[in-house]
């Protein structure tokens, strides 16, 4: 294919230069196909050509040896000069030009000794076999138009020069020949025009499809690299990171290359949050990204955001004491930025971070999750001596359980004590109006100090106790809200934990009965960042739960690893929209995350909630993207059952 079957685009965009480049290489591919058609086209007509020496015996003897001569000088010439240009890598339009020169010398070449015959009345006839070379230039080879026009016309006119000038004939033999070569010339000439139409439509498809085929590509090239890559900061999410560890863990184990992992946490991060707002809680996390980068990535490491205000660091390393020199580093670094900080608890007034480093050591073990979670461990250990400082593993360091052991008695009587209660937040269609509420668990000390659910509840998960404070939130709701028509669905955060626990869908059974509601009043929350196996009896839960009707949802979807999977193996009713995500539409790159994950929903026709609406402008936004449900404080804080009915 030439620039004569498509126009190329011009300008300088990344789109024109694309299609440009897919016309290029269907340019090439065309240009080879259509060497090896002439090559192999300019044999099988010399052949033809050649075995016409038969006829030429039989119809001119008289003069056959001259013709038959002609034959094989002409056919010889054009092989001979053909395949010289070929392997001179001669342009194709070159090659076309040989074969089209080898039709008209072929027919001129044999006409000019056939018409001194005596046998003429033969030759009359015998000259039809002219009108082969028009269709040969027109039809069996594959000529550019104008080429096929120019040789095929030289052809008609030297058969006009000749019956006119050279070759005894009469008005009507030259009439009817005429009009015969005529009729030849102009029908494979038509037909010419039309396949080059043809070839030109089918070209410029192909490139359009090639072209096509590259922004896929590229799409998909952009769309990995954001799936692993963090939508706030830039940096590596922890996709990236895990596949790096897993690849660190492997290269240890079977090489025994040692590896470290950092964990940096910003101190007292949620208080700069309340105190700045999220924007600028961004806007911190986002620069404190890019310069721990710049500390780590020439050191050969690779940093990632692992959640919330937690970044990770992957490292081969020479030494220990490189590595806690690179961490002090880290710490110094984000000293300097100096970002203000006034409400921190401490005598400081900027910004810090606190670091936790694992190295790995023997025994080696089956997963690499032991030397993030002696990372983590560090990490406490370094907030618990005071926070913007270093701290490395030591198995005899204290472990969180040690402190939140003292939630283990509490829990066990919570129920019993009253210190646990459930508060209520309502979930509104993006007009505003209410259509379920969602019950959080709260706990209390005997003091009547508040426990954050982040601290009581993998307490209540790893003792066993969220079994019965499980069922007792979800007795609690149907009471409090279903039973007094407070509101029409209520939902509840379920722990896989309870999923795999034997007769739990039985408990809720027995709930939904003794309260005498309908189980599509109420709705399970099932949180994507949770480890919850994919394991049978799970499946089965869930599948016994839906045939009393429950709802079942997924909260927090995009936080955690499985919620891809999760969203394929189940087919949820609600599919909730972890906050981050509406949170960080304040950047073209957050909002066109949030729009992908919405559609993603969509398209698999569940339910779609978000989140932590908590301005106007974010609202509004989820109508512009017409979103089913909508939660956050700007439309409704969590209060009590009593105070959600007075509302």
């Amino acid at each position: 294919m030439s620039r004569s079957y498509i126009d190329l685009p011009s300008g300088g965009s990344a789109t024109d230069f694309s299609f440009a480049e897919a016309c290029k290489s269907l340019e090439t591919e065309n240009d080879a196909i259509r060497r090896r058609s002439s090559r192999r086209g300019l044999w099988m007509a010399v052949a033809v050509y050649v075995a016409f020496a038969v006829p030429d015996q039989w119809l001119i003897p008289d003069v056959a040896p001259i013709t038959i001569a002609a034959r094989f000088v002409v056919a010889t010439l054009a092989l001979l000069v053909f395949e010289v240009l070929l392997l001179a890598k001669a342009k194709t339009i070159w090659l076309d030009v040989t074969c089209a020169a080898a039709l008209v010398f072929g027919y001129v070449g044999w006409l000019c000794p056939a018409i001194a015959t005596r046998d003429t009345a033969a030759m009359s006839y015998y000259m039809i076999f002219g009108a082969i070379f028009m269709m040969g230039a027109n039809l069996f080879f594959s000529f550019r138009f104008r080429l096929s026009v120019i040789t095929s016309g030289l052809v008609l006119c030297a058969f006009f020069v000749t019956i006119e000038a050279f070759f005894p004939s009469s008005p009507a033999y030259k009439l009817a020949f005429g009009l015969f070569y005529v009729s030849c010339f102009t029908f494979t000439s038509f037909v010419n025009w039309r396949l080059t139409i043809e070839r030109r439509s089918v070209l410029l498809n192909a490139a359009e499809a090639r072209h096509q085929h590259w922004e896929a590509s590229e799409r998909g090239k952009s769309l990995l690299e954001l799936s692993h890559t963090d939508y706030l900061t830039g940096i590596g999410n922890r996709r990236a990171l895990d596949r790096r560890l897993d690849e660190c863990w492997l290269a240890w184990k079977n090489e025994h290359r040692d590896f470290f992992v950092f964990l940096i946490d910003v101190d007292f991060f949620k208080r700069f949050n309340d105190r700045y707002g999220h924007q600028e809680g961004d806007r911190c996390l986002t620069v404190i990204a890019k310069a721990l980068k710049a500390v780590v990535e020439p050191s050969g490491g690779m940093i990632g955001r692992y959640g919330g205000e937690e970044f990770i660091v992957v490292m081969p390393v020479e030494s220990q004491r490189t590595a806690l020199s690179l961490a002090e580093r880290i710490r110094t670094e984000v000293e300097l930025l100096a970002i203000g900080h006034d409400e921190r608890p401490d005598d400081r007034t900027i910004v810090s971070v606190s670091v936790g480093v694992a190295f790995t050591r023997e025994p080696a073990g089956e997963k690499v999750e032991r030397i993030v979670r002696e990372a983590d461990l560090a990490l406490y250990n370094a907030k618990a001596s005071g926070r913007n400082c270093v701290r490395s593993f030591d198995p005899l360091l204290p472990r969180p359980d040690d402190n939140a052991g003292k939630l283990v008695p509490l829990l066990a009587a919570a129920i019993d004590r009253n210190l646990v209660s459930l508060v209520y937040q309502p979930i509104f269609d993006v007009h505003g109006k209410a259509r379920a509420v969602e019950a959080l668990m709260r706990l209390k000390m005997p003091n009547g100090t508040a426990v954050s659910p982040k601290v009581f509840i993998p307490v209540a998960e790893q003792t066993g106790a969220i079994l019965e404070l499980g069922r007792w939130a979800i007795e609690t709701a149907c009471r409090d809200i279903l039973m007094t028509d407070r509101m029409a669905t209520v939902s509840v955060n379920v722990s896989p934990i309870q999923l795999r626990a034997p007769g739990f869908a039985a408990s809720v059974a027995e709930i939904l009965k003794e309260c005498g509601v309908g189980g599509s009043r109420l709705a399970l929350e099932v949180t994507e960042g949770l480890d919850m196996d994919m394991r049978s009896e799970v499946f089965k839960c869930i599948a016994d739960l839906r045939s009393l009707g429950v709802e079942i949802w997924l909260d927090d979807f995009g936080s955690g690893f499985a919620g891809l999977s999760w969203l394929r193996a189940i087919d949820f009713n609600t599919v909730k929209v972890d906050r981050t995500f509406l949170h960080d539409c304040s950047n073209p790159r957050g909002l066109l995350m949030l729009q992908d994950m919405i559609s993603l929903i969509r398209n698999r026709g569940n339910t779609i909630l978000v989140e932590g609406v908590e301005t106007a402008a974010q609202l509004s936004l989820l109508r512009e993207l017409q979103i089913d449900r909508v939660q956050g404080y700007h439309l409704g804080m969590p209060v009590s059952a009593e105070l959600l009915q007075a509302a």
